[in-house]
C-alpha cells in the first residue's frame, strides 16, 4: 500500500468532470494548457515540490494535481482562510447577533481607551481598523507556542496606527478580533465554528482550521526555507513554530491558518458567486464581496480582496477572493463564470515570477 502511494505522488494527477460528474468528452482544456504547463516546468524544475489546480469555467469543471500531492491534498491556505473565517462570522449577523456598524468594545469591552472605542467590526473586516499586520510580539508568542487567545490578549494593547476608517493597512489582528468576537457570540471554539457553519455546509472534506481530523498524509508540506521571516521561514531555529511545525498546523489562526484542498476552495467561492442560501441569505452573500472601503482606500469587502485587477489581470472589476503567503491564489470572476485555484507549496515571497502567478493569469486572460 505504501509502495503504491508513493508512486500515486509521483505522477502529475489530472481529472475533468462536468457537474453531473460523467468524464468530459474533451481532453485537456487547450485552452488552460498554458496554465497547466506552468506548474509542471515548476515543477520539473524542482522549483516547487507539490501543486494543485482548480477550474470551473461555465459548465465545465476542470482540476489537475502536481509532483507530491494528489487532488484531495489539503495545502496551508493562508490568508485565504481570511474570507473563511469571515464567512463563519457572517453566519452570526445573518442570525441578528451584531451590526457591522457596532463598536468593538461592545462585545470585547477590554478593547478601550486610545481611540478604540471608535474601531467598528466592519473596520476589522476591511482592514481599515488601524490595528497593525501583526504584534510586535508575533515571534515571541510563536516561539512560545502561544495560544490565540494570548495573540487576542496583545492584540487588545497594540496602539491603532491611525484614525478608524480613514486608512487601509493589511491587518491580520483586525481579522482575529472578528474571530474572537464571533468565539464569545458563538460559545464554541472558532475552528470548530468554521467547520460546523462553512465546511461542513459545504462538503468541504478536505478542509480545516488546524488539522483536526485531517488525514495527515494528505497534508501538503510547505517549502519553509522560502518563507516569509515573520512565519519562520529560513530560520534554523524556527523549525518548532514555522508553517510546518505541528505548533502552527494545529493553532489554526484565523488570519491564516486554514487547511483546503483545491476543489474544496472552489466549493467556498461558489457558495458567493452564486449563492443557493447554504450559509446565509444571498443578500449577505453578497454584501461580503462588494466594496465597503472609502474612494480612494484599497477596496476590499467582507473578508474578501474585492476589485481584484492588480493581483489578477485578465480579470473582471467584480471578482473576488484572496493570495495566501504559503503560496496561493484564489478567485472567482462573476463576467466570465469562471473560478480558479491554484495551491503550491512554495511561499509567495520566494520568487517575483511566482508559478501561482502565472498560472492564474494564464486562466484569466483566456476569452
Amino acid at each position: 500500500m505504501h509502495s503504491d502511494r508513493r508512486k500515486l505522488l509521483g505522477l502529475t494527477i489530472v481529472t475533468l468532470w462536468n457537474p453531473n460528474q460523467r468524464l468530459s468528452a474533451m481532453p485537456i482544456s487547450n485552452r488552460f494548457q498554458r496554465a497547466v504547463q506552468v506548474l509542471e516546468d515548476a515543477i520539473r524544475n524542482r522549483q516547487v515540490e507539490s501543486a494543485t489546480m482548480y477550474v470551473r469555467d461555465g459548465d465545465e469543471q476542470y482540476e489537475w494535481a502536481f509532483g507530491n500531492c494528489v487532488k484531495q491534498s489539503s495545502f496551508l491556505l493562508g490568508s485565504i482562510s481570511k474570507p473563511m473565517a469571515m464567512a463563519a462570522f457572517m453566519t452570526l449577523h445573518a442570525k441578528g447577533l451584531f451590526q457591522l456598524d457596532d463598536p468593538v468594545s461592545k462585545y470585547i469591552p477590554e478593547f478601550k481607551h486610545d481611540n478604540r472605542e471608535s474601531v467598528l467590526i466592519r473596520h476589522l473586516l476591511t482592514h481599515t481598523s488601524g490595528l497593525p499586520d501583526q504584534v510586535s510580539e508575533n515571534a515571541t508568542l510563536r516561539k512560545n507556542h502561544a495560544g490565540l487567545s494570548d495573540f487576542v490578549k496583545a492584540t487588545l494593547t497594540t496602539p491603532l496606527h491611525f484614525q478608524p476608517g480613514t486608512r487601509y493597512e493589511y491587518s491580520s489582528m483586525g481579522i482575529l478580533l472578528a474571530s474572537e468576537i464571533g468565539q464569545r457570540l458563538s460559545g464554541i471554539e472558532f475552528k470548530a465554528f468554521v467547520r460546523r457553519s462553512i465546511f461542513e455546509p459545504l462538503g468541504m472534506k478536505h478542509s480545516a482550521f488546524g488539522r483536526e481530523s485531517l488525514r495527515r498524509d494528505f497534508i501538503v508540506p510547505s517549502q519553509v526555507e522560502f518563507g516569509a521571516p515573520e512565519a519562520g521561514g529560513g530560520s534554523p531555529d524556527a523549525a518548532n513554530w514555522n508553517w510546518n511545525s505541528d505548533y502552527w498546523r494545529d493553532l489554526g489562526a484565523p488570519w491564516g491558518g486554514a487547511h483546503a484542498s483545491a476543489s474544496d476552495v472552489g466549493k467556498f467561492l461558489e457558495a458567493f458567486l452564486n449563492p443557493k442560501g447554504v450559509l446565509f441569505p444571498s443578500d449577505i452573500a453578497k454584501l461580503m464581496i462588494r466594496n465597503h472601503n472609502a474612494a480612494g482606500l484599497e477596496s476590499r469587502g467582507l473578508g474578501f480582496d474585492v476589485g481584484m485587477e492588480l493581483s489578477c489581470p485578465g480579470c473582471s472589476g467584480t471578482t473576488f477572493g484572496h493570495t495566501g503567503s504559503t503560496g496561493t491564489i484564489a478567485w472567482a470572476d462573476p463576467a466570465k463564470e469562471r473560478v480558479c485555484v491554484v495551491l503550491t507549496s512554495l511561499p509567495a515571497v520566494a520568487t517575483k515570477e511566482h508559478p501561482r502567478q502565472l498560472a492564474s493569469n494564464l486562466v484569466a486572460g483566456v476569452s
